[in-house]
């Protein structure tokens, strides 16, 4: 079901206590799609050092890079490398283009972050699609933690190419007070149907 899989440097913290180039190379083992890696370092010539030895491990990573003056040269020496590159830490359209100009082949739009300071994360998406429809830029749009089924419905329907939630977040967007009693019902009538029907 998934189309890539997003890491960040907190999340590789979370889960590796000493090698995360190690458990970087067993996602691209355990999963074939697209894995977006962080950089480590925010000055041009460290962040360019720190792409070239994320797209080492591996044809599925996709190079992040914060959205910040000093990385965008950067960002643009590694798309002329051949390697992609994700431009992450934008919050708004003007910055997704100015991403778009520098080589990055996806934005990472945090949702939830644009709401918690009084914007609306998910009008940015819309405006970042928007502009990118006028410009011709041939660039994704992720969402980053929609907050719920409905933030993650308008999310796809602003335009975001995809959604990056976690585990908890997917699993939550199954549940429905609808669901629930429509599955009492299911059970319920399998059980007369099993009464009536022994052998099934």
């Amino acid at each position: 079901m998934l189309d890539g899989l997003l890491t960040t440097p907190g999340l590789l913290a979370d889960e590796t206590e000493n090698d995360a180039r190690a458990h970087l190379l067993e996602l691209c083992r355990l999963f074939h799609g697209p894995i977006f890696a962080s950089i480590q370092t925010l000055d041009a010539a460290g962040a360019y050092r720190d792409g070239k030895e994320l797209a080492k491990l591996s044809d599925q990573i996709v190079v992040q890079l914060p959205l910040v003056e000093d990385t965008l040269g950067a960002m643009r020496r590694l798309h002329a490398d051949g390697v992609r590159v994700a431009s992450t830490h934008v919050f708004n359209a003007a910055q997704a283009l100015v991403a778009v100009r520098a080589g990055a082949s996806a934005v990472v739009v945090s949702i939830d972050r644009l709401d918690a300071a009084g914007h609306d994360g998910i009008a940015t998406v819309r405006d970042i699609r928007s502009a990118f429809e006028h410009s011709h830029a041939e660039c994704d749009i992720i969402g980053l933690n929609p907050a719920s089924p409905t933030q993650f419905t308008a999310c796809a329907i602003a335009g975001a190419d995809a959604a990056a939630v976690s585990g908890d977040q997917c699993r939550a967007f199954l549940v429905h007070p609808l669901t629930d009693r429509g599955i009492d019902q299911f059970l319920g009538d399998v059980a007369r149907l099993r009464r009536s029907w022994p052998g099934f």
